[in-house]
């Protein structure tokens, strides 16, 4: 965890092939897992945010093992930057309504 802003920008472009300033956040994890650096463009400048746990490790999802980067949705990263075991975060099925015809509308009926 030695690299710093210039060092983490020039790993995006080059290692990650990414584009720094396209308002992603950039997530890296120490090799022990208990430190985390987070780089973000917020279009006047960068922001490094870092933390280290004071006990555990953080956690990522599981990812194929060539992979060089995973995506998280904002409450996968909220999930990990507190320290929780994402990989293990099952989600419930989301409910959605079902499909009710139009008010008004007659099935196989149309309009002239």
């Amino acid at each position: 965890m030695r690299k710093s802003i210039d060092g983490l920008f020039v790993h995006v472009q080059h290692a990650l092939v990414a584009d720094p300033y396209s308002g992603h956040l950039f997530v890296f994890l120490g090799k022990r897992r208990d430190k985390v650096k987070v780089l973000a463009w917020d279009g006047g400048g960068f922001l490094l945010l870092y933390k280290r746990l004071e006990a555990g490790r953080f956690r990522m999802p599981e990812v194929a093992e060539d992979a060089t980067c995973v995506q998280l949705d904002a409450t996968q990263l909220a999930m990990l930057l507190d320290g929780i075991d994402v990989s293990r975060v099952r989600r419930p099925l989301k409910w959605q309504p079902p499909e009710q015809p139009m008010p008004g509308a007659a099935s196989g009926a149309t309009r002239r």
